[in-house]
């Protein structure tokens, strides 16, 4: 009785043994999950420059540019494009951008709601109307234009839409009764507007004409700048004026020092720009000017 005791003893303590042997094998460790630091995202809002798919392609590496190159690694700026210009301006005049790149218009109107110009777009001389035509248009000065279709961007659109009216109106076409007017949503709109016929004529500004230019050569190949306009200080940046001063000065370092570096100049030549410069309230005062006689002289801008 006792062997057999001893037996079923030593039988089950073998068993015990082989059934951790296994459990070891099958074992494994778990360690606590390291915690992960949220970054704090800047928003940095541009406006309808180009359509959003193109904008994108153009800007995301400037961004890139900046995120790769802030010293605090827990911040990231997030690029945002809008699909018009009266989605831009409502989020840009609510104070929902931290950042931003609005044209002299938006900036003024900026400047009312809190944000402060910490740089801007250099080139001024590309910050000008132009009007294309078919070259078959048969247009060719500006009595020809009595009673035809004009193609613009955005009625708040300033080098594409603002400064052709100006021009328009000093020579000495009435805007709201001699011509018609459509606002099509984007630059390139109003370029295709003319090329399909669907416009007698369509304005717009050199970097975006330069852009579809290339993008579309067979097409840009039909339509030929008539007149251009005079020029303004070009697109400014933007910072609300809750953000911190630190991060905002370290911004301002990265922008205007794009052009001294080959990474920097690469992006530049994607934008159809030289460099960026520093620029404040003041630069935009010219802008201010010119508003006050075109809403005297022209429309009310809305």
């Amino acid at each position: 009785m006792f062997k057999k005791i001893s037996l079923i003893f030593i039988i089950s303590m073998l068993f015990l043994f082989t059934a951790c042997e296994d459990d070891s094998k099958n074992y494994k460790p778990s360690y606590q999950k390291q915690k992960v630091i949220d970054k704090k995202i800047y928003t940095f809002g541009i406006h309808p420059l180009h359509n959003p798919k193109y904008l994108f392609e153009v800007y995301q590496p400037l961004v890139d540019y900046l995120n790769n190159n802030l010293k605090n690694k827990n911040i990231e700026i997030k690029l945002e494009a809008s699909r018009n210009y009266d989605f831009f301006n409502q989020k840009l005049f609510s104070r929902e951008f931290d950042f931003a790149l609005p044209n002299p218009y938006q900036t003024i109107k900026a400047l009312e709601v809190g944000y402060k110009v910490f740089a801007k777009m250099g080139d001024d001389e590309n910050f000008r109307g132009i009007f294309l035509v078919r070259k078959d248009s048969g247009i060719k000065n500006f009595e020809d234009l009595k009673g035809k279709k004009i193609s613009y961007p955005a009625s708040t659109a300033l080098a594409a839409t603002i400064l052709p009216q100006y021009f328009l109106y000093e020579n000495k076409i009435d805007i709201n009764k001699d011509i018609e007017n459509i606002y099509v949503g984007s630059q390139e709109s109003s370029i295709m507007n003319v090329y399909l016929k669907q416009s007698d004529i369509a304005a717009t500004w050199p970097p975006p004409w330069e852009a579809f230019i290339k993008q579309r050569p067979e097409i840009a190949n039909e339509v030929e700048i008539i007149w251009q306009t005079k020029n303004l200080p070009n697109n400014s940046l933007v910072a609300r004026d809750d953000l911190p001063a630190q991060l905002v000065e370290e911004i301002t370092g990265l922008f205007i020092q794009l052009h001294e570096n080959e990474e920097g100049k690469k992006i530049l030549e994607k934008i159809v720009l030289s460099k960026f410069e520093i620029a404040n309230e003041n630069t935009y005062k010219v802008v201010k000017d010119f508003i006050v006689d075109f809403e005297k002289d022209v429309r009310l801008i809305k």
